[in-house]
């Protein structure tokens, strides 16, 4: 037996629609592969009840096809489903990685990413690499056609997850077709700016690069209170905020320190506007870890 933890992520970061991606240093899925004839899964833990253990509609249920791996698969849910926190690809990161080791398949976990992402798919309908990506590599990642670029970034976040579900599928629905090019020059430049402030480790610049006017704007219609909690993160000293990957989970970058203010901030506007949250003090941090 293997036993893998695997974090949570929050991608798009705003700029960086289907592009970007963070790992968080907490909360996690861990998950345990034994080999095994044929695929079977079990999950524990938080919204484990609305995951099927079906290996057919279970994102490790792909993975295990994909490296041709048959094991028996144990779920420890720390990531809630439809948080926007990455709960989908980090049991399909776990997964990937535990199984690769445990049948020494011998990929690389930059190629372990296109193999994770197909058990995204059978959750989300699409294969994205942003959230993967960073829960196999950790740090700060960009995922292109191309291939994914990773960055050791070190930022301190804080992550409030509000007692509201957002599905992707209907987060996705909501994306505008159409963006004025002013739009899309801002974007490209607030993208650069976060990319640069990753690689300075700098919260200033990753904060500023998280503004976007495309997509937030019409995500946010579905998150209540969202507009009022992104100001009082702000307030409270956060650099930059934005909706975590399909939402609901906000997600703001701070300077060390800063996280209880803005966590607390963030908790009591949610609270105003009678929704029950929970924040976690985080950072950019590690991608999947065998134990």
């Amino acid at each position: 037996m293997l036993t893998v933890r695997a974090p949570a992520t929050s991608a798009n970061l705003g700029s960086g629609f289907d592009v970007f991606g963070v790992a968080l240093e907490r909360p996690a899925d861990v998950v345990r592969v034994s080999k095994a004839d044929r695929t079977t899964i079990e999950v524990t833990g938080a919204g484990s009840q609305f995951i099927p253990e079906d290996p057919e509609k279970n994102t490790v249920g792909a993975v295990a096809e994909a490296l041709a791996a048959p094991a028996h698969i144990q779920i420890d849910k720390g990531v809630r489903p439809a948080s926007g926190l990455g709960s989908s690809a980090a049991s399909a990161a776990a997964a990937a990685v535990g199984l690769n080791a445990l049948y020494d398949r011998g990929y690389t976990r930059e190629e372990l990413v296109p193999i994770a992402a197909k058990g995204e798919a059978v959750v989300s309908g699409d294969a994205h690499d942003d959230n993967v990506a960073p829960s196999i590599l950790g740090g700060f990642t960009i995922a292109t056609h191309s291939g994914v670029r990773q960055v050791d970034a070190s930022i301190p976040l804080v992550a409030c997850l509000p007692d509201i579900v957002v599905s992707t599928r209907d987060a996705r629905r909501v994306v505008p077709e159409h963006a004025r090019v002013e739009q899309l020059v801002e974007t490209v430049g607030n993208a650069a700016t976060l990319t640069t402030g990753m690689h300075r480790n700098d919260p200033e610049l990753v904060g500023e690069g998280m503004h976007d006017t495309v997509v937030t704007p019409a995500r946010a219609e579905l998150i209540d209170g969202y507009e009022a909690v992104r100001e009082a993160a702000l307030s409270a000293g956060a650099t930059g905020v934005t909706i975590s990957g399909a939402g609901p989970t906000v997600i703001a970058a701070c300077h060390e320190g800063s996280q209880r203010a803005i966590a607390s901030a963030m908790l009591d506007t949610f609270g105003d506007h009678g929704v029950e949250a929970r924040a976690y003090q985080s950072r950019i941090g590690r991608g999947a870890q065998i134990f």
